[in-house]
């Protein structure tokens, strides 16, 4: 997939990502792929993402995609219980 970065709503200098680092989460092979359970993330076609870098920075996105296309609506490091969701499936896919 592409990353459309054109636009963004957000400032990336604000979080302290890169383009680059956002875009190693998502190619990262543990990260975990959220499906919205609300209705008005649904409506919208917005998914999460919570993926490491590889540096090492834990990254929660929220995009939306038309399945060729990743439009990036805000990306931020994970707070600490982001972070250990992240650890915990990525703990499980391995014993599994």
């Amino acid at each position: 997939m592409e990353f459309d970065w054109n636009q963004l709503p957000f400032d990336l200098t604000e979080n302290g990502l890169s383009m680059v680092e956002i875009e190693e989460s998502f190619e990262d092979p543990f990260s975990v792929k959220i499906l919205p359970d609300s209705s008005a993330f649904g409506s919208r076609s917005r998914y999460f993402n919570i993926g490491r870098s590889m540096n090492g920075k834990n990254v929660i996105s929220v995009y939306s995609t038309n399945g060729k296309i990743i439009r990036i609506i805000y990306s931020r490091e994970c707070v600490h219980e982001e972070a250990y969701f992240y650890l915990k499936q990525m703990n499980e896919s391995l014993m599994a």
